[in-house]
């Protein structure tokens, strides 16, 4: 029982990560319209470029800053694609297009990261912060607990009490009528797509060094996020919030239960299943009676 509470807590970086990841994905569907695939593997180039700053020599707090910006960067260039040749398209075009970027995404990061070849991950935010009955908490787990609380209110504040919040959801629920009365809805677009890039990056930075080291499996991380964004109904930042913290400590309970801690990365995908069968719930009882 003591190492299932220590898996657990062990799963809390991973699961404050997932917070954010899935926060992202609502707040770009929310604002764009887009169930965006390509999330984690935007993040992933971000932390990547960091890694690669890193590795020739540049502070670990410059690399960051760069690795933020790069994952701004790549953001922004998924959103010139988005708005460009697919801002006329329905939600379902949409999704495949990401889906499809991030195979490309995939393929490219891997060549250029040298494929499986291992690579060092800084701890950005090393150290143990306190012991929680007998259990060290890391620093790590406290900041991505901290900075996925602290996202999720501002995004909610921001949207709710700011002009620049008011156009985004203007932009989202009437964008031909947003841009008739002179909003700038590519802008703004565009900005949310740079700003989710950059949080993304700097989440994945945080719970690299406990990940597998390649480009590939840092990408795959919008599972678990998509989960999470799933359990908020694509919509509530809370709800996003807390299922991506319950996804992280349930990814940690499974991989200290021996027979199957092996399998704890189908946890998010298990979810997704689980989630979907229960919104489906009042359909099925509907065809029963």
């Amino acid at each position: 029982m003591d190492s299932l509470f220590t898996a657990a807590v062990a799963g809390l970086s991973a699961g404050g990560a997932y917070a954010i990841l899935g926060v992202c994905a609502i707040f770009t569907y929310r604002l764009v319209a887009v169930v965006n695939f390509t999330g984690a593997a935007i993040g992933a180039a971000g932390t990547f470029a960091m890694v690669a700053l890193f590795e020739l020599g540049m502070p670990l707090l410059l690399a960051v800053l760069f690795g933020v910006a790069a994952g701004a960067l790549a953001g922004l260039a998924i959103g010139l694609v988005m708005t460009t040749w697919f801002a006329g398209s329905n939600a379902s075009t949409k999704a495949a297009v990401t889906a499809a970027l991030l195979v490309g995404i995939i393929a490219v990061g891997l060549r250029l990261t040298g494929g499986q070849h291992p690579h060092y991950f800084p701890e950005i935010i090393p150290g143990s912060a306190f012991r929680l009955a007998g259990v060290e908490v890391t620093w790590a787990a406290v900041t991505t607990l901290v900075l996925s609380v602290a996202f999720t209110l501002l995004t909610e504040q921001f949207l709710a009490r700011t002009r620049t919040g008011l156009q985004l959801r203007a932009l989202s629920q009437r964008p031909m009528a947003a841009e008739l009365i002179g909003i700038r809805v590519r802008l703004l677009a565009l900005g949310v797509w740079a700003v989710t890039g950059g949080v993304t990056a700097f989440a994945l930075m945080i719970i690299a060094p406990l990940r597998s080291p390649d480009f590939a499996s840092l990408s795959l991380l919008v599972v678990p996020a998509l989960a999470a964004a799933l359990i908020g109904a694509f919509s509530s930042f809370r709800a996003a919030l807390i299922g991506g913290v319950m996804i992280g400590l349930l990814e940690g309970s499974v991989s200290a239960i021996g027979p199957v801690s092996q399998y704890r990365g189908a946890v998010p995908f298990l979810v997704i299943l689980a989630v979907l069968l229960w919104s489906q719930r009042g359909a099925r009882w509907d065809e029963a009676r």
